[in-house]
């Protein structure tokens, strides 16, 4: 069975840390990165499926990292993970090619429904 490529966006490592370890044991083949610049080059060296991005890093910003993530390879789907709900920053990520958005602290039962109906949508598995 191939697994669902993930790679996890965040400066929090204490937030992405235990998550990535939540989805790894979900069966997720799930990576991380702690800066956009970082990410970037993940994604470079082995493309994957979703990207669960923060808006709200320092350096490159999130929403740099999602345009940049877009035009290079439209078919990567990124969620946006986000600490507050700012409807400017969500409209504009979404307007930039995000598929989907959840809020801090994620909701992991919230968080699988959201990457189940993208891999379904996308045909991933």
């Amino acid at each position: 069975m191939v697994r669902t490529k993930l790679l996890l966006v965040d400066d929090e490592e204490e937030l992405i840390l235990p998550l990535a370890e939540r989805l790894r044991l979900r069966n997720y083949d799930t990576r991380i990165a702690t800066s956009g610049i970082v990410a970037l080059s993940e994604i470079q060296k082995e493309r994957p499926d979703i990207v669960l991005l923060d808006l709200g890093m320092p350096g490159m910003s999130g929403l740099e990292v999602l345009e940049k993530i877009k035009s290079e390879n439209s078919a990567i789907e990124v969620i946006i993970l986000t600490g507050q709900l700012d409807d400017q920053s969500l409209s504009e990520g979404l307007k930039a090619g995000a598929a989907d958005y959840i809020v801090k602290p994620i909701d992991i039962e919230d968080l699988m429904n959201k990457l189940q109906d993208i891999i379904e949508k996308r045909g991933l598995n």
